[in-house]
């Protein structure tokens, strides 16, 4: 089964070429090359959908399944900021760490040392058979501090629940047990399954 990511994160390519192991997966930009999609969805399966379409639609190889995913962190005081728009939150060309600047900057702002978060993974699935959404959950707390190498984008301020220690503190092993993407791609997976070829 040939397996078509529709990122260019390393990050995430990371995560699923791990959990996705036993499959032909690549990076769209090692078949294709690289275009401009225009995200313009108003929910986390919008956009994750406007991905994996696009992606398909460029593919001559009608076998292959395309997987896209779009996440991001959503925290409850700030009327659920950075959300869909996490991956830009400091602008439209702004990196990872500027994202995560901006969030801690208007933490400060508000006096929220920790509050009350969640991250959600939508992920989409596209193939000849049609199209494919499915989501997961991480519920936990920001802090307005960073703590933490590991992980990438937001992980250095996130402490899941159950945990005193950030993403960025904790093992890629132990992240991958309940992380809002490895919760969405055991759903995925389910549906890869059915789609075997």
């Amino acid at each position: 089964m040939k397996i078509i990511l529709a990122t260019a994160n390393q990050g995430k390519i990371k995560e699923f070429k791990s959990y996705l192991q036993g499959g032909q997966v690549y990076s769209y930009e090692e078949v294709l090359e690289p275009f401009e999609i225009i995200e313009d969805g108003t929910s986390f399966k919008e956009n994750a959908l406007i991905k994996a379409k696009a992606v398909y639609e460029k593919l001559s190889d009608k076998e292959a399944i395309v997987l896209a995913d779009d996440s991001g962190i959503s925290v409850d005081a700030l009327g659920g900021e950075p959300g869909i728009y996490s991956a830009r939150y400091a602008g439209d060309e702004a990196n990872a760490a500027q994202n995560l600047d901006k969030l801690i900057k208007t933490l400060k702002e508000k006096n929220l040392s920790r509050t009350p978060a969640h991250y959600t993974a939508a992920i989409a699935l596209v193939c000849d058979a049609g199209a494919f959404c499915v989501h997961g959950w991480m519920y936990g707390h920001v802090i307005d501090e960073k703590r933490g190498n590991h992980g990438f984008g937001y992980d250095p301020i996130f402490e899941p629940i159950g945990y005193d220690k950030t993403l960025g503190e904790l093992d890629a092993d132990v992240k991958a047990q309940f992380s809002h993407r490895s919760r969405a791609l055991k759903h995925a997976k389910i549906i890869l399954k059915t789609l075997k070829r």
